[in-house]
């Protein structure tokens, strides 16, 4: 205990100076015959040109080994780390009596550093010291001690393990805890692989690249261990109570030696030993959030900032785009924050958010920005406000909810060039406002039978019965002249839907025949092919009238007109040539679809 304490000493009190230092760690007392580590610790710089230190009354067995550690940490937003080298010489007791251990000495940093000497009482056989070292059977593997690493040696749990450690007891949903899991050995491993990785159920998971090599020593449990991390990641619980991480299992292969001796001396002969290890499971309590949760609250976990601007700041025109962006930035679940509902003037034509996220997951939790961008293009002159809206977060230090105000922003719209977009006008066909004031209600106490109406609703009926079949049989008749019915079909549509726009070409109005021939064709293809108006776009009418059966020229011939009437509705200066040709062409187009008979479509089981 009073070398662990030592050691511990030592180590606070190098890592709280940040100041490179040499010392040295060893036993006071040692039994004759007994081995012994001496290990020469070099804190926060790198080492080179390492001298061992002159011996007298113990004989060197193995050594010198080098490791190399680095550790760091992330406390209230702060990091600090510390790195170190060790120098580790075995000896064994050969006499009773004193050990003198002279100066070691390493140059780091264009300085040489030089341990102080001591001396170590080496017991008789069969005494007990008061800091016991040496290897006696059934203890563990000492760490890089391959004299005592022999192949005829088991392997025990306290050897090799692998460990899942949390960084937190207990978190609030959506609030991020550090799942490491972590291999501890003191054999050198020849193959490590997974056959059942650990499962996470109940988190969302963010992965922290790690390059698994055994390139670290700590202590566990009073035992140095070389150690290398094989999974890290952030983990976002997504539910309340107790979530378990499952345990995993891995197949391992071990390095011992089998040592013999020869006239040369001790040679050691490597010897790998397959096991099968499986890591410890991993419970973890999660608090609930708060009730009642504020009505701005979507599920942001952390510490938030919120800005907002507009792109251009000044200058709005009708038809010309610009975007509203919603920036929040901060730590915590930043990366799984819904995109805010921000309520923009119905004359403004407005499209899907697209977000950009930048984050980085150093240290304990994802810290960066997530922009938001609204673009909008205003339909109408005037002064509009984006109103005022408020953004909540739970802060889980604080343990309660944070509400930021977003400030209303004032918009001064000048009239622009072009009419109001063909999507904008779909968008405000669908549904139309609900009618209010009197609506002519009045209350009724009379009987409906004994009104001539009431019987009349029962020959109804039977007159459309009969005024069907007399339709029903003139169809049949009519459809029997196949070529003639197509050819009036088709005439019949393309007057009807182009009579309008031909009003407009006969007066010379372009702006007005090119938005009358977008709605003609528009609502031409959402009959033909039985889309609604608001869901149509130039993929889909290509899709479907592929799937109705038209030809790659005819379907060409249609995307292409369409795209033409919109460049001139869009660009009027541009356009360029006769009306009356566009209207020939576009009656063409539509007699050539109504002459094509639509594909069967066969359905497999």
């Amino acid at each position: 205990m009073k070398r662990i304490i030592y050691i511990a000493i030592l180590l606070l009190t190098a890592v709280a100076a940040q100041a490179t230092s040499f010392t040295v760690e060893a036993p006071r007392q040692v039994v004759e015959g007994n081995k012994f580590n001496v290990t020469f610790v070099l804190k926060n710089g790198e080492g080179s040109n390492f001298t061992p230190p002159e011996v007298s009354g113990a004989k060197l067995i193995y050594g010198p080994s080098v490791s190399h550690s680095y550790s760091s940490s992330w406390v209230n937003g702060k990091s600090s780390s510390s790195s170190s080298e060790e120098y580790t010489m075995i000896y064994k007791a050969t006499a009773t009596g004193k050990c003198h251990i002279g100066a070691a000495s390493v140059v780091s940093g264009g300085n040489r550093l030089t341990t102080k000497p001591f001396t170590i009482e080496i017991l008789p056989s069969g005494s007990q010291p008061n800091h016991q070292t040496q290897t006696t059977p059934g203890a563990p593997t000492p760490y890089s001690d391959p004299m005592t690493q022999s192949a005829d040696k088991a392997v025990s749990g306290k050897d090799l393990f692998v460990r899942i450690e949390m960084s937190k007891p207990r978190v609030y949903e959506q609030q991020a805890v550090v799942c490491t899991i972590k291999l501890y050995t003191k054999y050198q491993i020849s193959q490590f692989m997974p056959t059942i990785q650990p499962s996470f159920d109940g988190f969302l998971i963010e992965e922290i690249p790690v390059q698994p090599s055994l390139n670290k020593v700590e202590t566990f449990n009073g035992e140095r261990y070389m150690t290398a991390i094989l999974k890290k990641c952030i983990l976002y619980p997504q539910q309340s109570g107790k979530l378990t991480i499952t345990s995993g299992n891995y197949d391992v292969s071990v390095v011992q030696f089998d040592t013999f001796k020869s006239i040369f001396g001790t040679i050691s002969n490597p010897v790998e030993k397959d096991l099968k290890v499986q890591s410890n499971s991993a419970t973890i309590n999660i608090l609930p959030l708060p009730e009642p949760k504020p009505a701005s609250f979507t599920g942001a976990v952390g510490k938030f900032n919120v800005t907002t601007d507009l792109q251009p700041a000044t200058g709005f025109k009708t038809y010309s785009a610009a975007t509203y962006r919603y920036i929040i930035s901060g730590t915590g679940n930043i990366k799984y924050i819904k995109a805010p509902e921000v309520k923009f003037p119905e004359q403004f034509d407005v499209y899907d958010p697209k977000t950009d996220t930048q984050v980085n997951d150093g240290g304990g939790d994802m810290s960066g920005k997530v922009i938001i961008s609204y673009s909008f293009i205003p339909q109408y002159a005037g002064d509009f406000d984006i109103p005022a809206g408020e953004f909540s977060y739970f802060d889980p230090d604080a343990g309660k909810y944070e509400t930021i105000t977003i400030p209303a922003r004032h918009l001064t719209v000048a009239k622009g060039e072009g009419q109001p977009s063909n999507h904008y006008r779909m968008k405000n066909m669908d549904i139309r406002p609900i009618k209010s004031g009197d609506l002519g209600l009045k209350k009724s106490h009379g009987y409906i039978v004994g009104h001539w109406s009431y019987w009349l609703w029962f020959l109804l009926p039977l007159i459309a019965v009969a005024a069907l079949l007399l339709y029903y049989r003139k169809q049949l008749k009519e459809r029997a002249d196949v070529r003639r019915m197509r050819s009036k079909r088709a005439s019949k549509v393309a007057q009807r839907r182009l009579k309008a726009a031909r009003g407009f070409a006969s007066r010379g109005d372009r702006n007005g025949f090119y938005a009358e021939m977008l709605n003609a064709l528009w609502g031409y293809m959402s009959d033909k092919l039985s889309i609604p108006v608001s869901e149509l776009s130039k993929d889909n009418i290509n899709a479907e009238l592929e799937q109705y059966g038209i030809d790659e020229q005819l379907r060409q011939a249609s995307i292409s007109l369409i795209d033409k009437c919109e460049f001139a509705q869009y660009a009027p200066e541009l356009a360029q040539g006769d009306m009356n040709a566009v209207l020939d062409e576009a009656a063409s187009v539509i007699d050539q679809l109504e002459s094509v008979k639509r594909k069967k479509t066969s359905y497999s089981a």
